[in-house]
């Protein structure tokens, strides 16, 4: 216990502005797929999966891409000044963004989000690498990575209550994220280089780029960021396409028997009807996971290198998000996502360790904000692959279709996806599930795992073979 000591106050309120901003993310960001593609007459918007893809892809890339700037301007006009403005657009985003239900308008809306987003990301980050030392670094970003999952586990777990009603899922994540207003001015700005002040607006974003120069000058920094992208076009799934894929095929009886049984209050309010837990409920169990088992897995890897650290976690955290597709039955695919959580626990804290250990003083929040390019990239790859090659291969409704036409079924116009594919269950006198089922056996929507495979491994050897040709660092 006695290395907690060692974290100074900013640590700490760094990582309680981190918790408000991640449950208010996630509060709304693990429903969103299933509210962009869910049937109208449960709320959603009814997007393809294409259209899901390229906007969650594109929106969520941009959010990353920008900390390559919004981190340079972090460092040369404060912390708390970037922070304070991050707030004011999260809150309006969340505000505004259900009253928009064209693809054109959620789109606008959502980049208007990333904005917000992207102000906030590089802070929080180069302000717990500030504060940590080569001693204690490796248990601080561990903290940090439970933090955030904190986040990531209560923001749903509030927000499925108000499944029912959109808004609310919308109007609670701003007033999360609204709290932080009250921990900021606790926040004491960390130790900063100042950068030489520029006379106007243009000026400052000059040094922004002739930075952002030299980092390009720094070839083994680009070239792990590159490799990492692959890790994130596959984690990225587990919100893009996993609530989508578990509310289209995976039977979760079981675990609402069990919740029924035990803990009724679990069934009630976090079931979609009798027999059927919320998808978001089951994916969700990433973040628990992660809160049970953050500090004891940072500390089993404390000894190792970071890149030896990813290289083992990411390989775990393939083979676990590949096996979530594998299988209808529940218990299996909480069984892979823990195998998942496992590999993330190991891998994903390692690459801030990582970069804010290279990172030239003066640029630790330069650095970390171009830690975001891999994700930048992964998640424009992740789209491509939740949209178009999920529809293509896994998507229910594109599969019912198909099977409707090879059984030559009429089916009236205008129906929402629950009712065609209930209407549709009924014309080949089948329950629902027994008409999931066949569509499994016929169509083999699981197939999906094995371009996830794919693009995982092909990382994880790039990322072996980094860490040997650098092995002295």
């Amino acid at each position: 216990m006695n290395i907690f000591r060692k974290y100074p106050r900013t640590f700490w309120t760094g990582n309680g502005i981190e918790l408000f901003e991640r449950w208010a993310w996630y509060g709304f960001f693990m429903l969103f797929a299933n509210y962009l593609t869910g049937s109208s007459d449960m709320g959603g918007l009814e997007f393809s999966q294409s259209q899901k893809g390229i906007l969650l892809g594109v929106g969520t890339g941009i959010l990353y891409f920008l900390p390559v700037l919004t981190g340079a301007i972090a460092d040369r006009y404060g912390y708390k000044r970037v922070l304070f403005i991050s707030f004011l657009i999260y809150a309006s985003a969340f505000i505004l963004l259900p009253l928009f239900r064209s693809y054109t308008g959620v789109f606008l809306m959502y980049l208007y989000l990333a904005v917000g987003a992207a102000l906030f990301k590089p802070v929080i980050q180069a302000t717990v690498a500030r504060t940590t030392t080569p001693e204690t670094s490796s248990i601080g970003f561990g903290i940090f990575y439970m933090i955030v999952n904190i986040g990531a586990f209560f923001g749903p777990m509030v927000t499925l209550l108000f499944k029912s009603s959109y808004h609310l899922v919308f109007y609670i994540s701003a007033g999360i994220i609204l709290l932080n207003m009250f921990l900021l001015p606790f926040y004491k700005e960390p130790v900063r280089y100042e950068a030489k002040r520029e006379s106007s607006l243009s000026g400052s974003f000059a040094v922004i780029f002739r930075n952002i120069g030299d980092i390009l000058k720094d070839t083994r920094f680009i070239l792990f960021l590159l490799i990492i992208a692959g890790f994130w076009a596959m984690y990225y799934q587990l919100f893009f396409t996993l609530p989508v894929f578990v509310s289209q095929w995976i039977d979760t009886g079981a675990l609402y028997d069990f919740f029924r049984r035990y803990i009724p209050f679990i069934s009630e309010n976090y079931s979609v009807g009798p027999g059927v837990m919320e998808a978001e409920f089951i994916t969700n169990m990433d973040a628990f996971y992660i809160i049970l088992f953050q500090v004891i897995v940072s500390g089993l890897v404390m000894k190792m290198t970071p890149l030896r650290s990813m290289t083992g976690g990411f390989l775990v955290c393939t083979i676990g998000i590949a096996l979530t597709f594998i299988s209808q039955n529940v218990l299996f695919t909480l069984a892979a996502l823990l195998l998942f959580s496992l590999g993330e626990m190991a891998g994903s804290p390692k690459v801030q360790e990582y970069t804010g250990r290279i990172a030239p003083e003066d640029k630790k929040a330069l650095y970390m904000g171009y830690s975001f390019i891999p994700v930048f990239i992964g998640n424009i790859l992740a789209g491509f692959i939740s949209g178009n090659v999920y529809q293509s291969v896994s998507d229910k409704v594109v599969i019912t279709r198909k099977f409707v036409e090879s059984r030559g079924l009429h089916l009236p116009e205008g129906l929402s996806s629950n009712s065609f594919f209930e209407e549709t269950a009924r014309q080949a006198g089948l329950s629902p599930q027994e008409l999931t089922n066949l569509l499994w056996d016929a169509y083999h929507p699981s197939r999906f795992w094995m371009v996830l495979m794919a693009i995982g491994i092909a990382a994880v050897c790039c990322l072996f073979i980094y860490d040997k040709s650098n092995s002295k660092q």
